[in-house]
């Protein structure tokens, strides 16, 4: 009995002594406040944090815990420190008084694996800063925020409305018609040109950007970034990174084929977009070593411009159908304001300011919708003592912009959609400072003005043409805002237009 016993022991040893190893650990790992760091739960041994969260929803999450551990926190995803900001105060503090220190981009293994450090919204250094500035002014100077913008949103709602009225009242899902029209503004900026909806190259260039933020917010993804290393033990796994990578490639593959139909095109004369002011300044540069004008960043800041002015945009426009549709009695008071002032003639953005409930009911659909509740993560570019704690450099940071969107110490009625947040009590819209929904600093969104456009002159022609109903069957209340699981955060598409 005895010898069967032994071949037994030098594994039971081993397992013994990696379980005390992990149980030591577990007893050194740092307690809650402990030190100068930022307070938080006690990690495991390498999967840190991760019983406390649900990967699906890790903003809510997240909120839970600054509830007990504060507006400055840690918490350990996996193996690895990051440190949350929480509260409208705290964010805005950390982004704008601190935009130095937490100006750097976190750059999650799948985006480098996606994006190689190339582009604008994944990298850092100067390649980072001479993309920015270049992106900045290119956008303004094609129109961002300007007339000729709006006049390529105008034409994009006539092509659009032309759409919801194919369907003749009929329910339909309007997630395509919606992120081929906002893709559109950016095709425009980018290429100097729009494309047919039904054209099959830009349906699936669209679609495939689409696809990659909703798999970018799976859970499968989030445990990648955790534990890249995964891929090399349990790469058949990882499905939704390989769609990821295919899905980014043949993206890129369009693009360097538009940019070369461009460059072929070529006057630097006569500018048509984006693409031919980025191709003046590498022919402009082609003599100098080190350059950050190459094709590489070319390609990657097409597709993250192409990509972030899709989604956001279209995700959030969805949102307001939906939010129409679910509470009619707000979308009724919209309508009335939009015949007053408006009436039968074509919406300008300079109808804004005598549009004081229909501006109010856009910010309460961004602020309701949160569509992007983590920001994108930022890391320290130095060591930092921020509000009594010390942060190192290097360390991941998130600006969790769901607890500034409902700051209860902000709003009056954080959870619940109302207009009355944006108006004084004699019906004028008023701005509110915890209104963030693009972030803020130096990373804030570099699309800002058009978006605000684009949601101002899409929406007041929509509902100027239609009213937004549930499908049949469905009562309001019954209408789910429960958003879909993703990088961004999607509605569930349920709204017909009538």
């Amino acid at each position: 009995m005895l010898e069967g016993l032994l071949p037994q022991m030098p594994p039971l040893l081993t397992l013994l002594g990696v379980v005390l190893v992990l149980f030591l650990l577990y007893l050194l790992s740092s307690t809650p406040g402990q030190g100068k760091d930022p307070p938080g739960p006690r990690p495991l041994p390498l999967l840190g944090n991760l019983l406390l969260l649900d990967l699906k929803r890790l903003h809510l999450s997240l909120c839970e815990l600054s509830k007990k551990y504060g507006s400055v926190f840690t918490v350990h995803l996996g193996p690895k420190k990051v440190v949350v900001l929480a509260g409208y105060k705290t964010v805005k503090q950390a982004l704008v008084n601190y935009a130095e220190e937490f100006g750097d981009r976190e750059i999650a293994p799948v985006f480098t694996d996606a994006l190689k450090g190339h582009g604008v919204l994944f990298s850092n250094g100067n390649s980072w800063k001479e993309m920015r500035r270049f992106s900045l002014t290119n956008l303004r100077d094609f129109g961002m925020g300007k007339r000729g913008s709006e006049e390529k949103i105008i034409e994009e709602s006539r092509y659009l409305i032309e759409v919801f009225e194919n369907f003749k009242g009929k329910p339909f899902n309007t997630t395509q018609p919606v992120n081929y029209s906002v893709s559109n503004i950016i095709s425009a900026i980018m290429y100097g040109c729009r494309f047919d909806y039904a054209d099959p190259a830009f349906q699936k260039m669209v679609d495939r950007a689409n696809e990659n933020i909703r798999l970018l917010g799976s859970a499968e993804i989030r445990l990648y970034n955790m534990f890249p290393w995964l891929r090399w033990c349990c790469g058949w796994w990882l499905v939704n990174r390989t769609q990821i990578l295919k899905n980014f490639e043949k993206n890129i593959d369009e693009i360097t084929g538009l940019v070369k139909g461009l460059k072929n095109t070529l006057n630097s004369q006569d500018l048509r977009g984006f693409v031919d002011s980025f191709l003046v300044r590498q022919q402009e540069e082609s003599d100098q070593l080190g350059s950050y004008f190459h094709n590489n960043n070319l390609h990657y800041t097409v597709s993250n411009l192409f990509g972030a002015g899709t989604d956001t945009t279209g995700t959030t426009l969805r949102w307001g159908l939906l939010l129409m549709a679910k509470y009619p009695h707000i979308q009724d008071q919209v309508q009335e304001e939009l015949s007053q002032v408006i009436g039968d003639r074509e919406p300008r953005v300079e109808d804004r300011r005598n549009l004081p409930y229909t501006d109010a009911v856009i910010h309460e659909i961004q602020r309701l919708s949160n569509i992007v509740p983590m920001s994108l993560p930022h890391t320290t570019s130095c060591d930092v003592t921020f509000q009594g704690y010390v942060i190192k450099k290097g360390t991941t940071v998130i600006p969790l912009l769901t607890s500034v969107l409902q700051d209860e110490e902000e709003w009056e009625t954080p959870h619940s959609f109302n207009p009355g947040h944006f108006l004084d009590e004699k019906g004028c819209f008023i701005k509110r400072d915890a209104f963030m929904p693009f972030s803020a600093g130096r990373r804030a969104c570099l699309g800002e003005s058009l978006a605000r456009m684009e949601l101002f002159l899409f929406f007041t022609f929509l509902l100027q043409r239609f009213r937004f109903t549930p499908p049949p069957g469905v009562s309001e209340d019954e209408l789910d805002l429960t958003p879909t699981v993703g990088f961004t955060l999607s509605p569930s598409p349920t709204c017909c237009a009538l």
